[in-house]
């Protein structure tokens, strides 16, 4: 436990009306916590568990004083080059000077945040503004915080919308949805799922085949809703082609079958189109957007349907409140960071920098996995969304080693790419991610400001450590374990 300065309790105010003030940090004590302390609480009151994993990768070490456009500098005054983006949370960069100053605008002029009483003049334009940015017909907005929670309207507006009774849901193999109890049926992690009880509505096929998503929906007429990511994040950035995409949307309209895409992380250009489905020509009935919307200042999420779906599941009197938007969806300060956002995105060409910067990361990888193919097994994505998949750890390995080390190729999962992932941000100042499924891939999604010499910056990094070979990298992780 922390331990804290004694204080004595103050005198005893007969005046008072409430409780006596309890032993609270201010907020430039908790500016000033150093790196010990910081983790004393998070151990303490959030999960010590998951700091286990901090402290193997050696994030534990860092105290972010400030973020600025590509980097975090941490309490020592070093710059870290983020390839992690937050999981595809930093499209504009660390604190973007106009997010920024829209924000003080607001504070300055004690706007409103909360108007679930009254017409909100930042969340109708947000809306409006999504609408905007969105193709065909998808122009009915609601506003939320999370992912999570735009998923959770994006499949109960499809499954009222439906017309079925007994409602279905088809979802893919892999798929990361959130973690919220009705989105967590359709995530396919047994971790994740643990023991609770979930909804029982729901198939599972592969990802990406189009006669095993044909087979469900023809030999269960009750099958209502597919949920598919564009573009599997969690998966280990898993594409599709067009074809499966056309085949998707021509196999729903055949069967009357709405069709959701999450687009939590794949969304607002980090693949080079505002929406990865535009890349295929095709629109769902619904979508959903989180991460970037917010400027990477806001927690902002948001479902996005058809007029004509949303008005089926609460386009009357009786069930228009059934879904409406909950305190926090469309609160002042969000709406106007999300707003500014928006209009950044394409002020300074953001999407077109995604595809063309994207281009050029990928081009650089792939030199880079001919160059060392005994370690890296593939490289994949679009724009500023890409995975770096290595091989598992006996392929890495001198041939005599091989046969031994094979029979712990499951267990050793993920080993290498935290090693790797380590040594990055230890001795190179990069940081990246990883993926939740397919734990040999290093997940890739740096702000869509990001350049050219980032990208040579993080691959010259990635070239120089992976000449070190496998054996000294996992040595150099032994030996920072030890320190």
């Amino acid at each position: 436990m922390l331990d804290r300065p004694t204080i004595e309790a103050p005198a005893l105010d007969a005046t008072r009306r409430g409780p006596v003030k309890p032993d609270l940090l201010s907020v430039e004590e908790a500016k000033a916590l150093d790196v010990k302390t910081m983790a004393d609480l998070f151990k303490d009151h959030i999960n010590p568990g998951q700091f286990h994993f901090m402290k193997l990768l050696g994030f534990h070490k860092v105290k972010v004083e400030r973020a600025e456009g590509m980097y975090y500098i941490d309490q020592n005054g070093r710059k870290i080059l983020d390839f992690f983006g937050g999981f595809g949370s930093l499209a504009h960069g660390h604190n973007h000077p106009r997010v920024i100053a829209a924000r003080q605008r607001f504070a300055d002029e004690n706007r409103h945040e909360i108007a679930i009483a009254f017409l909100s003049q930042y969340a109708s334009a947000l809306a409006r503004n999504i609408a905007a940015c969105s193709p065909g017909e998808l122009d009915m907005v609601f506003l939320g915080s999370t992912g999570s929670e735009a998923m959770e309207a994006a499949i109960k507006v499809a499954e009222r919308a439906s017309g079925r009774k007994n409602c279905k849901i088809v979802h893919a193999e892999n798929s990361f949805h959130g973690k919220s109890k009705g989105v967590l049926s359709i995530t396919d992690s047994p971790l994740y799922q643990g023991e609770f009880k979930l909804v029982g509505n729901t198939y599972k096929v592969p990802h990406g085949d189009l006669e095993a998503l044909k087979r469900v929906i023809e030999n269960d007429s009750d099958i209502g809703v597919v949920v598919l990511e564009t573009v599997q994040g969690g998966g280990g950035i898993i594409t599709a082609p067009t074809e499966y995409w056309q085949g998707v949307r021509a196999l729903c309209d055949k069967h009357n079958v709405l069709w959701v895409a999450d687009e939590v992380q794949c969304g607002y250009g980090r693949t080079g189109k505002f929406y990865a489905f535009e890349h295929h020509g095709v629109v769902p009935d619904v979508t959903a957007l989180a991460k970037s919307l917010g400027a990477g200042k806001a927690a902002v999420g948001a479902m996005i349907a058809k007029r004509d779906v949303y008005m089926k599941a609460y386009g009357n009197p009786k069930t228009a409140m059934i879904h409406a938007q909950a305190t926090f969806g469309g609160i002042g300060e969000a709406c106007v960071t999300a707003i500014e956002g928006l209009n950044v995105l394409y002020d300074e060409d953001l999407i077109g920098n995604s595809a063309e910067t994207g281009a050029y990361l990928l081009e650089r990888l792939k030199a880079i996995q001919a160059k060392y193919p005994q370690i890296i097994k593939d490289v994949r994505g679009q724009g500023l969304m890409i995975g770096l998949e290595f091989q598992d750890f006996s392929k890495t390995l001198p041939f005599a080693l091989r046969p031994m080390v094979a029979m712990l190729d499951d267990k050793l999962k993920g080993s290498l790419s935290g090693f790797i992932g380590a040594a990055l941000l230890r001795d190179y100042d990069v940081l990246v991610a990883f993926t939740e499924y397919n734990r040999n891939v290093i997940r890739l999604e740096p702000p869509l400001i990001c350049d050219e010499t980032h990208v040579d910056t993080f691959c010259d990094a990635l070239d120089d450590l992976l000449s070190r070979g496998i054996v000294s990298i996992v040595k150099g992780f032994v030996q920072s374990q030890m320190g």
